[in-house]
Parts: C-alpha cells; sequence; structure tokens
C-alpha cells in the first residue's frame, strides 16, 4: 500500500495483530441478538429498529417497530397475528400497513395469539385470535389487520395487558376495563359470562385510581395510587394472594399486603409478583419451578417475600407465556429464577445480563418477551447509530481520506478508537502538522470505502471479487476481525464463474487458507471451472500449477 508522501514517514506499521475493538453500541447489538428471527431482517431495515416484541406459544412470532414509525410482522403468523391482512407465515418482515405514521408505545399479546397494541395518542388497537371475543369488537372472527378498539371503548389508554385469552387497558384517569374469555371470572364482572366488548371494571375499585395492571393465564391483578393491590380471576394455584384457593369474579383486596406500598405488579403463567416502593418483592401462587423464589418449591396463597440478596429491586418481570420469573436493582444487575432452561431454580440467581428481556429470551420457555424491548428511541438514538451515521458526512468529518481521487470524510477519534494502525499513525508531531488529508494508493475506491464504513458499523458489503482486496487490506492493518469478515464474504460468495479469479486473487494476496479453500473448490467443479471466462484469463504458468496440482489430487484419472 503507498500512502502520499507528506504522512509516509509518520506512519508506523503495527507488526503485531490488534485485538479486534469492541463494536461502539455494543449493548444494542447484544440486545437486537437475542431474537434470531430479526437475523433475517435486512440491514438497512435493521438499522433503524426502534421496538421488539416477541410472542406466542412458541416465541415464534415477533413484531418490531422503526424509528421512521413503520411496524413489521415476521415469523409464523397464527390466527394473523402479525396484522399484515392474511395468516401466511413468513421469514421476511412484511410492513402493518395500518401502523404507518403511529408511533407504538405499548404490546401485549394472549396465546392464540391476539395482540394489542397503544400507540402514543392512548389508541388501542387488536387483531389476531377472537374465539373467546378477546378483540373486544363483540364477534368472534379472528381479526387479520389491526382494528381500533376506539369502536366500543373511547378512553384514552396508558397500558394494555393480555391472559390466554382475556385483555384489559388502563385508561390515563385510573379506570380498568376488560373484555374476552371470562370463565373463570378474570374479566371481574361479577359473572363467568364471556365478554365481548370493553366493560369498565367497578366492584370493589370503581372510586379508585389504578396506576398498574397485569394478566396471568386467567387472572387479572391492579394496584391503585395508595399501593393498594386488587385480584381477580382464577385462583387454582393461590395466584390470587387472598388467602385461599377460590375464584373471584369481583376484584379482590390482598389483605396481607396492607402496611407495604406497592408500585408494580406483573403475572406469570400461574404465579404474581409485586414490588414495593422500596424495592421489595413479594411473590405467591404456583411454585412447584421455584418461580416465587423463595428458596422452596411450595405453592403459597398470601404473598412471601422473595430472596433479599438481590439489593434495591427496580423492576420485575414475568409472563403469562412461561413460570420463569426475574428482576434488575438499582444496580443494573439482574437476577432470574423459576424454570429456567425446564430447570427448577427456587432461589435468585445473579447473571451477566444488562436487559430483563435477555432472561426470557435465553432461559424462558417460550422465548418471550416478557414486554416490548426498547432498542433505541427517536429522541435518543443509540451511540451505534449515531456513530454510523457519522460515517462519510462532512458536516462533523476532521479528516478525508483520498482514493482514486475520490474523498471519504472521516472523523480523526474514531479512527483511532477503531484501528491501532491509524492510532499509530495519527502521532501527536503528526497532528501539530494540521493534516485533514490522507492518500491512499494500491486499492479500489471500493475497498477503501468499504474498510472505513466497517469500522463505524462493522458491518462489511462486498462482492467477493473486492473482499480479496479488502482481506489484504485488513492484513496489512493487522484487523483479524475484519480479515474474518473478508473471508466469510469470499467463501460465501465463491460460485463457478468467480472460482478461478478468487483463486488467482488468493494466491497474488498470498492468503494461504482462502487458497486452499478456492482450489477444492475448483477441484469439486473442475469441469465447469475450467469452461469460465475466468480460468481462461489465468496466466499461463497459474493455469499450468493448477493443472499439476490437481492431477496431484488425482483429477484426471485414466
Amino acid at each position: 500500500m503507498a500512502v502520499s508522501s507528506k504522512v509516509k514517514g509518520d506512519i508506523v506499521a503495527s507488526e503485531a495483530l490488534s485485538s479486534r475493538n469492541q463494536l461502539i453500541g455494543s449493548n444494542r447489538s447484544r440486545d437486537m441478538d437475542l431474537w434470531p428471527l430479526l437475523n433475517l431482517v435486512p440491514n438497512e431495515i435493521r438499522m433503524k429498529i426502534s421496538r421488539v416484541y416477541t410472542f406466542g406459544q412458541f416465541g415464534t412470532e415477533l413484531l418490531f417497530t422503526t424509528l421512521d414509525d413503520k411496524t413489521y410482522g415476521i415469523g409464523m403468523n397464527t390466527s394473523g397475528c402479525l396484522g399484515v391482512g392474511d395468516n401466511i407465515n413468513s421469514l421476511e418482515p412484511r410492513c402493518v400497513e395500518s401502523f404507518n405514521g403511529k408511533k407504538i408505545v405499548g404490546m401485549s399479546s394472549g396465546c392464540g395469539p391476539h395482540v394489542l397494541v397503544l400507540t402514543e395518542d392512548g389508541d388501542v388497537f387488536t387483531w389476531g385470535h377472537n374465539s373467546y371475543m378477546q378483540l373486544g369488537n363483540g364477534g368472534t372472527a379472528p381479526g387479520l389487520i389491526p382494528s381500533p378498539l376506539s369502536r366500543h371503548f373511547c378512553k384514552k389508554a396508558i397500558q394494555v395487558a393480555c391472559g390466554s385469552h382475556h385483555s384489559m387497558v388502563l385508561t390515563v384517569d385510573g379506570e380498568v376495563w376488560a373484555w374476552g374469555y371470562n370463565n373463570c371470572g378474570q374479566v371481574g364482572s361479577g359473572s363467568t359470562s364471556n365478554q365481548g366488548a370493553p366493560r369498565k371494571v367497578t366492584a370493589c375499585i370503581g372510586n379508585k385510581k389504578i396506576i398498574n395492571i397485569g394478566c396471568g393465564q386467567t387472572a387479572s391483578i391492579a394496584v391503585t395510587d395508595g399501593g393498594e393491590v386488587y385480584s381477580w380471576g382464577y385462583n387454582g394455584n393461590g395466584q390470587l394472594g387472598v388467602g385461599n384457593n377460590v375464584n373471584q369474579t369481583n376484584p379482590c383486596r390482598i389483605a396481607a399486603l396492607q402496611g407495604v406500598v406497592i408500585q408494580q405488579v406483573i403475572c406469570g403463567y400461574a404465579h404474581t409478583l409485586a414490588l414495593t416502593d422500596d424495592g421489595v418483592v413479594f411473590g405467591w401462587g404456583a411454585n412447584s419451578y421455584g418461580q416465587l423464589g423463595s428458596g422452596n418449591k411450595a405453592n403459597t396463597v398470601t404473598p412471601l417475600q422473595v430472596a433479599s440478596n438481590m439489593g434495591r429491586v427496580v423492576t420485575i418481570a414475568a409472563s403469562h407465556y412461561s413460570h420463569c420469573s426475574a428482576a434488575q436493582n438499582q444496580n443494573g444487575q439482574v437476577w432470574m429464577w423459576g424454570q429456567l432452561r425446564q430447570q427448577p431454580t427456587a432461589e435468585p440467581k445473579l447473571t451477566s445480563f444488562t436487559n430483563l428481556n435477555a432472561v426470557f429470551a435465553h432461559f424462558s420457555g417460550p422465548p418471550i418477551s416478557w414486554r416490548p424491548m426498547v432498542v433505541c428511541s427517536e429522541a435518543e438514538p443509540s451511540v451505534h447509530q449515531s456513530v454510523s451515521a457519522a460515517f462519510n458526512d462532512e458536516a462533523t468529518s476532521d479528516l478525508k481520506i483520498v482514493s482514486e481521487g475520490k474523498v471519504i470524510y472521516v472523523h480523526k477519534a474514531l479512527l483511532k478508537i477503531r484501528c491501532d494502525y491509524f492510532r499509530r499513525m495519527f502521532q501527536s508531531h503528526w497532528g501539530e502538522n494540521n493534516q485533514d488529508t490522507v492518500e491512499i494508493n494500491g486499492y479500489s475506491y471500493s475497498v477503501v470505502y468499504s474498510f472505513l464504513q466497517w469500522l463505524y458499523t462493522d458491518h462489511v458489503e462486498l462482492p467477493p471479487e473486492d473482499a480479496i482486496g479488502l482481506l489484504d487490506l485488513a492484513t496489512s492493518y493487522c484487523e483479524n476481525g475484519l480479515k474474518f469478515q473478508c473471508q466469510r464474504l469470499i467463501k460465501e460468495g465463491i460460485n463457478e464463474e468467480n472460482a478461478a479469479l478468487l483463486y488467482a486473487a488468493a494466491i497474488k494476496y498470498q492468503a494461504q487458507d482462502l487458497l486452499d479453500f478456492c482450489f477444492q473448490f475448483c477441484l469439486n467443479h473442475m469441469t465447469r471451472v475450467v469452461q469460465t471466462d475466468s480460468f481462461r484469463i489465468l496466466d499461463k504458468e497459474m493455469m499450468l500449477n493448477f493443472i499439476l496440482q490437481a492431477a496431484a489430487k488425482g483429477a484426471f484419472k485414466r
């Protein structure tokens, strides 16, 4: 490689292999990697994802929103739960046209599954499974596209929640509305008749302001602004916490919590957790998997304190899909307990996770979101997004890289952070000369551009023929991470038409591992490869050596 003479004397090439720098914004990348379906999303969409929600009885449905206020569905489409207008499964993201231009702030789902979505304006939309009238539209036909609940409900909502087949909404003025399956009284209407349209829950809580709601499989729970907790519905495992196993068709106050102020409640499949305003966790209900965190597996019909070794807890997490529980303390530590990968765990275990959703993605069955995961908000873009957007931005750049007469705008500080070669280049005496241009020769513009772009995004997209050149540049700069990606691109992109060309390039750049791979590919497809234009233009010596090596491998048997 040749660099302009003005700076050539100040460049010290690194002979030691540099360790790959951690990607700026790596927390965001790790969050995205929790959900395998996101790996099928094109990068131009993936980079704009703001919220992700995985749901369904097998964790095979996924909805996500983007910074430009679009919503997409991908995966299984049981009962039309992706909201795209049909029930066809898809491993490609499909736009939910009903939400174009709408900012979604909340999602919840049932087991059918049916889906409730809450917008920033307080509107609620429903779709999916509807055999038990859980969509709140008065009928039982499945909803293939989102339908506004406003036709039957004119309140502004601030929270949505779903049980197995029932739905709840919390309004801005503290009212609870419920509908759907009601075989155990989970709708709170005083009966066990299914409820086809939203109905305000009035018994016992009608004159109280509710601040938080939750749904188990067939149970419901609510917290008042005074920290009182009310529950109703199925109680066979004691998940209502009222001291018995009797179902309740109306809200019933949990008397055992008198004297503490509860600020958050959350329901698992058949257990319930509550968090006090001073960071203490209580649990009750089913405990056969240790999901109460009490150190044993005995069910309890009244609240008991979860192990106190977690410190002050600020968030608790559970899902009606599973028997898994989790909590995060004020120091950001994440704890988990319950059924973890089918293994009962009765005491909270400290993890290395920084995101509660990671517990459910890795250890819950099914692997779902306990609530929508915020990847990036419009008001606060992630570090990764900000850095990626800064690449080739003339307005913020303080250095120009010139290749084949074309300018690429970059930032000295980031190059120093991401690449040892540039760190050595930008020594203090070099900076004192106020050098603002570096010319890189010996490589094509596309190769130089891709290398610099990789420093900003950790992502490479090049045809395999160009990736050979990028591999050489990465080798010169001792960037092992990029070398690995280049080799992957080349190996994944090799075909009968370009195999001889890649073989020649591997020889030119002395990439022995790649050379062996390309040679073996040519050997496996000998008849077709030797008939291609790329083979015919090999120089005579290279062609002769190839034939001799192929003969030694038994390619030309008598």
